[in-house]
């Protein structure tokens, strides 16, 4: 018993923590989540923006390979070149290349620089005279630089005494006798390479300058190509996301607005919206819930429609017996009051059977979609109950007997109690209407896919137009000769709520043997061997 009490609540932890998790997606509608899925994922496709300084770095690297590459090319033409040709080798490498070269001798002194040979080979950009989109080109720099965690890079200033020693890129390569590469920053914070080679044996050294602009301006160039792709991406995903969330959202209000009214009860005839042009799980869920409240109204309808047959049926026994309860005071003749008590008496067992005959039809819905059913042989079924009713003599001289047509067997799945109920108030009926000394037959016939069971009188029959009618609920119509109250008028009525909750039919015909008489046909699907 323990286990039994401690199982749910160890599963039941699980269940509610998952929930307290998800609570937070149920406080914001379904046009924000999927806006925010959306944008999320555009979000984090944009930091590929941040990706672009590995992009700048890539440039910067192969600019310092190409820095270091043309210090020691000119240094090596340098050494080679006569110092009357020096200049005009300065010239034509500075004018070709952008480029501005130092020479320095062995001591350390400037002797040769091309700014002053060939004029400047680049001018810095002055920072305030740049127009407004290249200061915010700039500023985004700077943040994309912050955000990323970049080293900064030095200024580039020249030194107020041109020397070897102001220069440690200089330094370095006269130490390591290799070339060396530098970075430092613009005024308009675009790079400055510069790099250092060795010239000859003699001691000189080379210093190149370049003011790479072409690198900052393709970084940017890259990054407002993004940008633009991805502003253009994300007003096509926010027209899409609101396209979806009108295609899923607007038809769930509609839905969720007519339910309200259904459950509000104010408009009778709430028309739930079927979608029938929509073939997805919102049109499967619109014509779902339509059904249902379809079938929800059917089935209020059907019991504001019992509950007034019930009122009316308890309403005539129960004013006959207060009448005859009230009479019985003024009456002094014994045998009068006798005849009154008997009509009370009758009222009362009249009362009774109805009492039990509603409560009986009120709770087969119920307990038949708890009823797990099992293989019922409706021949071994009928059988036993034509057995019992001969040991009860309750047909009052009316012969019911079992008549199979064809082989057998005839098992169908079922609440066996249920079918025994169904039968049973199909040959009560049949012998109700049969005269005295006539014949009920119950006959049996297995079809393609089913059993067909009948039960046939020798009465009167039943007309075109009121064989549906028979089925209704306190259907009064009874034949001549029976007392009044006899029977509920509840029979027919459960019989076939039993047989449909079964997935059968039940059914009025006339005899198939062309003899006068009603015929009333069950069909119940045949039990298959899988089920077996």
């Amino acid at each position: 018993m323990a286990l039994a009490i401690a199982t749910p609540m160890a599963d039941s932890r699980p269940a509610e923590s998952w929930q307290r998790r998800r609570a937070w997606t149920r406080r914001t509608s379904l046009t924000v989540r999927i806006l925010a899925v959306n944008i999320i994922a555009l979000g984090l496709m944009a930091g590929s923006l941040f990706y672009l300084d590995s992009y700048r770095k890539q440039l910067l690297d192969v600019r310092f390979k190409l820095a270091r590459a043309e210090a020691e090319i000119t240094a090596n033409g340098l050494a080679e070149t006569p110092i009357a040709g020096r200049k005009a080798l300065f010239e034509r490498v500075s004018r070709d290349q952008d480029l501005r070269l130092r020479l320095y001798d062995a001591r350390g002194r400037l002797i040769l620089d091309s700014d002053k040979v060939s004029g400047p080979a680049y001018t810095f950009v002055d920072p305030a005279s740049e127009p407004f989109l290249l200061r915010v080109a700039r500023n985004i720099d700077r943040a994309m630089s912050w955000v990323l965690g970049t080293t900064p890079v030095p200024e580039y200033r020249d030194p107020p005494t041109e020397s070897v020693d102001a220069w440690p890129e200089l330094a370095a390569a006269k130490k390591t006798g290799k070339a060396y590469v530098l970075q430092r920053s613009a005024p308009d914070e675009t790079p400055v390479i510069t790099a250092a080679a060795p010239v000859g044996v003699r001691g000189e050294m080379l210093l190149t300058t370049r003011n790479a602009r072409d690198i900052t301006q393709d970084v940017r160039d890259a990054r407002g190509t993004l940008g633009i792709v991805l502003a253009i991406t994300l007003l096509i995903s926010i027209q899409l996301s609101l396209f979806l969330a009108r295609t899923i959202v607007q038809p769930l209000r509609a839905l969720v607005r007519a339910a309200i009214r259904v459950r509000l009860g104010r408009d009778r005839e709430v028309v739930v919206p079927r979608l029938p042009e929509r073939g997805d799980e919102i049109g499967l869920l619109a014509r779902a819930l339509s059904d249902m409240t379809l079938a929800l109204r059917h089935r209020i309808d059907a019991v504001e429609t019992f509950a007034a047959d019930v009122a009316h049926e308890i309403k005539n026994p129960l004013a006959s017996l207060r009448s005859a309860i009230e009479t019985m005071e003024k009456v002094d003749d014994p045998a009068l009051r006798a005849e009154l008590v008997g009509i009370a008496a009758h009222d009362v067992r009249r009362i009774d059977r109805l009492v039990t005959e509603i409560a009986e039809a009120s709770r087969i819905d119920a307990e038949l979609s708890r009823t797990e059913f099992v293989p019922v042989d409706l021949e071994t079924l009928a059988g036993t109950l034509v057995s019992a009713r001969e040991e009860r003599q309750v047909d009052q001289g009316r012969s019911v007997r079992l008549v199979p047509l064809g082989p057998g067997p005839f098992v169908v799945p079922g609440d066996p109690a249920r079918l025994e109920r169904v039968l049973e108030n199909l040959v009560d009926n049949a012998v109700s209407f049969s005269p005295p000394e006539a014949s009920v037959d119950i006959t049996l016939e297995r079809m393609d896919d089913h059993v067909r069971l009948a039960v046939r009188d020798a009465g009167p029959g039943i007309p075109d137009d009121a064989r549906e009618q028979v089925f209704d609920r306190f259907h009064s119509v009874r034949p001549k000769g029976e007392d009044f109250g006899g029977h509920s008028g509840l029979g027919l009525a459960i019989a076939r709520t039993i047989v449909e909750a079964h997935d059968g039919s039940l059914y009025a015909t006339d005899r198939d043997d062309g003899q006068p008489g009603a015929n009333l046909v069950a069909e119940l699907p045949l039990e298959r061997e899988d089920q077996e």
